[in-house]
């Protein structure tokens, strides 16, 4: 018979390995931790000991916490705001608009808001609404004294008095609409981004209204934001506001010149602007020319025997009157 070889191996020493009931496998490089559990002099910090001898120290719970702590402290207050606006550029690239619609709007939901930092959005809408409001009050107020002040100087039938002169002076530096200045935001810039993005989710979705409203926000929060112009100037113009989308479209260029698509949006504006003027002074006209034959008619007259002809030197014209006019 054979004899069996036995091969003895002595045990490691307890320095380097030691087994307890909890000890784990890490699965990345078969790493043996056993976290000691026994009160230690050092205020039972585990200590780790690795195949190989290697030894670490667990970190302690007050330190984790003091790490998590200065881990928050270099968030901004947005950062939550921005991983949210990713998620939204993701569903929009994705074309899943309705998804990236909540995204954006859980960003700006999540900003803060109040003292130290600005209105939120809609704060800002109803500060411009009141504000639209006491501006149409002061101007009707103003026309109404400059009608009351040209009514005092036709009934004196002489000359205005000095202070009569500053009067009307003062009345019409206050003449002309006030611009409201919204207040600004500390994060105004990165919320003008939030909501023009959801604005195009908007158009996509067909809600021209609040994509409007959103891009109105937008600009309060970052009046030179060129994309919140130009998703404003699509809205308006498929709401058929070819004015107000035109002069988005002017803004836009003006911001950035070298921008092809602000280009092309005002020479495609202004054509489709002036064909609805060319329309609407016809319709004017047409409305004139019968509230005028219906006067005339009392006397047996019509606009057909006046002749209107325009002088191509100074664009004025001259009216001759036709006894007899030939009737078309």
């Amino acid at each position: 018979k054979k004899k069996k070889r036995v091969f003895f191996f002595p045990p490691p020493p307890p320095s380097q390995v030691i087994m307890t009931s909890k000890t784990k496998f890490d699965s990345e490089g078969f790493d043996l931790d056993a976290t000691a559990t026994s009160e230690t002099s050092n205020g039972g910090v585990g200590v780790i000991y690795e195949i190989g001898g290697g030894v670490s120290k667990e970190p302690s719970a007050e330190s984790r916490s003091f790490e998590a702590s200065e881990e928050k402290k270099d968030e901004s207050p947005i950062s939550e705001a921005e991983r949210l606006k990713e998620l939204g550029n993701n569903e929009f690239r994705s074309g899943n608009h309705l998804d990236a619609y909540d995204h954006y709007t859980e960003a700006i939901n999540v900003c803060p808001y109040g003292e130290g930092f600005g209105p939120t959005g809609m704060e800002l809408l109803k500060m411009r609404e009141e504000f639209d409001e006491q501006e149409r009050e002061r101007l009707i107020e103003v026309n109404r004294k400059q009608a009351e002040l040209r009514r005092t100087r036709q009934s004196a039938a002489s000359r205005p008095k000095r202070d009569e002169f500053e009067a009307e002076d003062d009345d019409d530096k206050n003449a002309g609409p006030a611009t409201f200045s919204p207040p600004r935001h500390l994060y105004g810039p990165k919320l003008a981004v939030y909501y023009a993005n959801r604005a195009a989710t908007l158009l996509h979705l067909g809600r021209y209204g609040e994509a409007i409203d959103d891009c109105d926000v937008s600009l309060m929060l970052n009046p030179t934001y060129v994309k919140a112009l130009l998703r404003r100037c699509t809205a308006y113009e498929r709401t058929e506001n070819t004015e107000d989308a035109l002069k988005d479209a002017k803004k836009a260029v003006e911001l950035e010149p070298g921008n092809s698509v602000a280009r092309k949006n005002v020479t495609r504006l202004q054509k489709l602007e002036d064909e609805r003027l060319e329309k609407l002074k016809e319709e004017t006209m047409g409305k004139l020319k019968d509230l005028g034959n219906s006067i005339l008619g009392n006397f047996g007259l019509s606009l057909d025997n006046f002749n209107a002809v325009q002088d191509p030197n100074t664009g004025g014209y001259s009216i001759s009157f036709n006894q007899n006019p030939q009737k078309k």
